[in-house]
């Protein structure tokens, strides 16, 4: 394989380990953005070796982050793609990709519109980690008149919020970043949580940054809305047959100082956390607003599913288009 057209997928890969790119939107995008580079480098004339680095790439990219289902979707969708050539192929990889990445950019100005209709006027509103599709909620709601304070968490161990209280005071949205142990203390200041997803599975549970479940138990014994942001390339075909999602564990190192690794102890480091759809009051999607119930529906309808040879699920690109 060209050595060039391989370090294009290695480094894109390494930047979704590293958390340099990160979240589930932002992920998606740069796997598709990457596919897209990687099949135009290509210098082969033969369809079956351009089909061959084609799943090597993707391959590679969907090892990086086993609990985001965007990623999983964005890359079956672009490798999806059809042609007799290498040149047709190429085209049609290209073309994929350029709408998925549209999707995203849709996806997230109908979900804003869609969740501010949500929004009661004088709200205070609570969000945790660092989600587009949470923030555009946000931000519109805001336009409207309907936002007066947010809650944005830490997110430890990577303090993901620190991201979101910069995105939301660089427009003037008024902003306080609490520690993710205070979320009980404030809730009772709340008016409606919203977070946004990593994966949405198929009885309408949600996997999202680790603290999340606990944010939506607070919720619900203070009977605040507990809302989630999810575009529809989010929810998980697998799970439709059973498979369980995989909870992602990262590195000690992230939570735990030398000093306090050496005493030879145990760490644990758990990136995310499942939501039980009894906590859950919505879904907002960019098709619309959905109870959690309802989420198999759109994996069946909007998404689709076939399975490849080896046994795999893969999504259909009728549905998507």
């Amino acid at each position: 394989m060209n050595e060039e057209c391989e370090k294009i997928v290695r480094s894109a890969a390494k930047k979704i380990v590293t958390m340099e790119v990160r979240g589930a939107a932002r992920i998606a995008k740069f796997a598709a953005e990457t596919l897209k580079a990687f099949a135009e480098s290509l210098n082969v004339s033969d369809p079956e070796e351009f089909d061959k680095k084609m799943k090597w790439a993707a391959r590679t990219l969907l090892d990086t982050r086993p609990t985001a289902v965007s990623l999983y979707n964005a890359v079956n969708y672009v490798m999806s793609y059809s042609g007799e050539s290498v040149e047709e192929k190429k085209e049609s990889v290209v073309e994929r990709a350029n709408r998925f990445v549209e999707w995203v950019r849709t996806a997230h100005k109908n979900i804003g519109e869609f969740g501010a209709k949500r929004i009661k006027k004088g709200s205070t509103v609570m969000t945790h980690c660092n989600s587009s599709a949470a923030l555009s909620v946000i931000k519109e709601a805001y336009k409207q008149g309907k936002v007066e304070m947010v809650f944005a968490t830490e997110s430890r161990p990577r303090r993901q919020g620190f991201l979101t209280v910069k995105e939301l005071a660089s427009e003037g949205i008024p902003v306080t970043l609490i520690v993710d142990s205070a979320v009980r203390y404030f809730m009772n200041e709340i008016d409606c949580v919203i977070v946004g997803a990593d994966t949405i599975t198929a009885n309408g549970a949600l996997i999202n940054k680790i603290g999340t479940s606990q944010i939506a138990l607070a919720a619900k014994e203070a009977r605040v809305p507990f809302m989630v942001a999810a575009e529809t390339y989010k929810f998980s075909p697998k799970t439709l047959f059973g498979d369980l999602v995989v909870i992602e564990e990262r590195s000690a190192e992230e939570v735990a100082p030398p000093e306090i690794l050496s005493l030879n102890i145990n760490v644990r480091n758990p990136a995310f956390d499942v939501t039980p759809r009894e906590y859950i009051d919505v879904i907002v999607t960019e098709v619309g607003a959905i109870p959690p119930e309802m989420a198999y529906l759109i994996i069946r309808e909007r998404l689709g599913y076939t399975f490849r040879e080896e046994g795999e699920i893969s999504v259909s690109p009728k549905h998507f288009d």
